[in-house]
């Protein structure tokens, strides 16, 4: 995706216009559909509570940067930020659980659907602040706002974000494993080195559940290039071939002891610990790793691409990639008691957020367009992101909407770290649940 440039200042003005306006603006709340009212007096501080990404530089940057941007264009609104904790969203589910929801909320597309039915996210689509945010979205990027239902539930910063394979290129040397690795007994074999080495092999934090199954997902899409998508198809009741060989796959580099034996117990500090002091060869986290990667290892540290059943599958399908458009972003709480303003706050956050991104941080995978120059040197990384991997990328895995065979994809894919636990099982638990929903 190459980012196009063209000014916010459309949507900067019609965000601030329309914050001194609030009193008169409309838009739809997903419960009683009807324009809702700040409460703050008039000329006085309004102050959003905001649970948000806020725990490593790369994503305190792009936040504590958006909020200080809001304090120019919107200084009667006072930020409280509620951190957000890596554990699913367990915590902001726990909120909507018992009717303590911030105003605002950055989530994905799994929590965005559950809080849609428990009517704890507001909808978006009729507010003006959505009609400008969808004029300066990049080409490619609508499903990011845009839901499968047609619905808008959050604003986002980020664009197709995708997952990779990041490796210590110093351990790779002193091991003797040569690169680029290409097929999965190739990784087999460099798993069997690096463990007779006393290395982990590949650390990954499985703790949480999305992690073992977006590593499962770049398998699947070098057989199936729509990856998990095409299990929401009408009438499939059970795996196709893709499917089952990339659980095959997945069990033989589990045998072949890739990951830590408690994986499925380790959290993302953990893992990232783990490899960032050269105590694992390898880590598995979205192409947003590459900042700390870089800053921690330097020009030790590279990514590579997923590896496939042989040399030729992997060359033809190396550039399908390991990511789905979603929707996720800022969200908004219909109990705020400024509801008016967070609508408007949200999408601003979401705009200067991606805004940082890429010029603090030289990314292209951003939602929104924007014409400042990038101000900060780029990672080698993000450079063959940029330059390699996006300009041939051929499709990104598409979204899988149905939440039942998601959190059946989830379970099982992190049960496969385990000992003990089979293809057949893998496969007997996943076709139970499809031939359930796609009947």
């Amino acid at each position: 995706m190459k980012v196009q440039h063209k000014r916010l200042s459309t949507l900067m003005i019609t965000l601030s216009m329309a914050l001194l306006l609030s009193a008169c603006g409309g838009g739809n709340t997903a419960s009683d559909n009807t324009p809702a009212a700040d409460t703050a007096a008039e000329g006085g501080t309004v102050k959003i509570k905001v649970y948000a990404q806020h725990f490593d530089d790369d994503t305190k940057g792009p936040f504590d940067y958006a909020v200080e941007e809001l304090k120019k264009e919107m200084p009667e609104v006072e930020i409280e930020l509620d951190p957000a904790v890596q554990d699913g969203y367990q915590k902001l589910k726990t909120y909507a659980a018992t009717g303590n929801m911030p105003d605002i909320y950055f989530t994905d597309w799994a929590t965005l659907q559950t809080f849609a039915k428990s009517k704890n996210v507001e909808l978006l689509d009729d507010y003006e602040t959505t009609a400008e945010y969808k004029k300066n979205l990049n080409p490619g990027v609508e499903s990011r706002l845009v839901a499968p239902d047609g619905h808008v539930y959050a604003y986002p910063d980020t664009g197709i974000e995708f997952q990779l394979i990041y490796y210590n290129k110093t351990i790779f040397d002193e091991v003797g494993i040569a690169t680029p690795i290409k097929t999965i007994d190739e990784l087999a074999a460099a798993a069997a080195k690096l463990n007779a080495a006393g290395y982990v092999p590949m650390s990954i934090f499985a703790k949480e559940k999305w992690i073992s199954a977006a590593f499962y997902n770049g398998l699947v899409t070098r057989e199936e290039s729509q990856g998990f998508g095409a299990l929401g198809e009408q009438g499939m009741t059970e795996l196709s071939q893709p499917f089952v060989t990339a659980a095959e796959q997945l069990e033989q580099l589990q045998q072949a002891k890739l990951f830590d034996a408690n994986a499925t117990n380790t959290n993302y500090d953990q893992a990232s610990s783990q490899f960032y002091q050269a105590k694992s060869a390898m880590f598995v986290n979205g192409q947003w790793e590459i900042y700390s990667a870089a800053e921690k290892l330097g020009d030790q540290v590279d990514w590579m691409y997923w590896p496939a059943k042989d040399e030729a599958t992997y060359e033809a399908s190396k550039y399908y990639i390991d990511g789905a458009g979603s929707p996720q972003g800022y969200a908004v709480s219909p109990a705020s008691a400024n509801k008016e303003t967070a609508v408007k706050v949200a999408a601003f956050l979401a705009a200067k957020s991606a805004e940082y991104k890429y010029t603090q941080l030289g990314s292209p995978i951003i939602s929104p367009k924007t014409d400042k120059p990038i101000a900060s040197d780029v990672p080698v990384m993000m450079q063959r992101v940029a330059n390699e991997l996006l300009p041939n990328a051929k499709e990104y895995a598409k979204l899988l909407s149905n939440t039942q065979i998601q959190n059946a994809i989830n379970d099982n894919a992190q049960n496969m770290l385990v000992d003990g636990f089979t293809t057949d099982q893998f496969v007997e638990n996943l076709n139970r649940t499809l031939d359930k929903e796609n009947k």
